[in-house]
């Protein structure tokens, strides 16, 4: 597809891509400190973190690991932790 300056393009072919496979740390969320606030969700860029009925979660296959739920987290119910713990 060939962009001029200034194009726009249709949204969500992002979903097609995993683009969580390559962070090094994942966000581990502790349900007992959540205070269900939201920040985190309002947060994430990769739209990665949603509130499902019984708690918030983490759709790894999009989360990059950046941290900003973690940093943003005001009962600091999140941590980072390395991949693969």
């Amino acid at each position: 597809m060939k962009l001029s300056i200034g194009a726009v393009v249709r949204g969500g072919s992002s979903l097609g891509y995993h683009t969580g496979t390559w962070r090094d740390r994942r966000p581990f969320l502790n349900l007992e400190k959540c205070k269900a606030c939201g920040i985190c969700e309002e947060v994430c860029p990769d739209g990665a973190v949603r509130k499902t009925q019984e708690a918030y979660q983490v759709d790894y296959l999009f989360c990059k690991g950046c941290g900003l739920c973690a940093k943003e987290c005001p009962a600091k119910a999140i941590e980072l932790v390395p991949e693969g713990k």
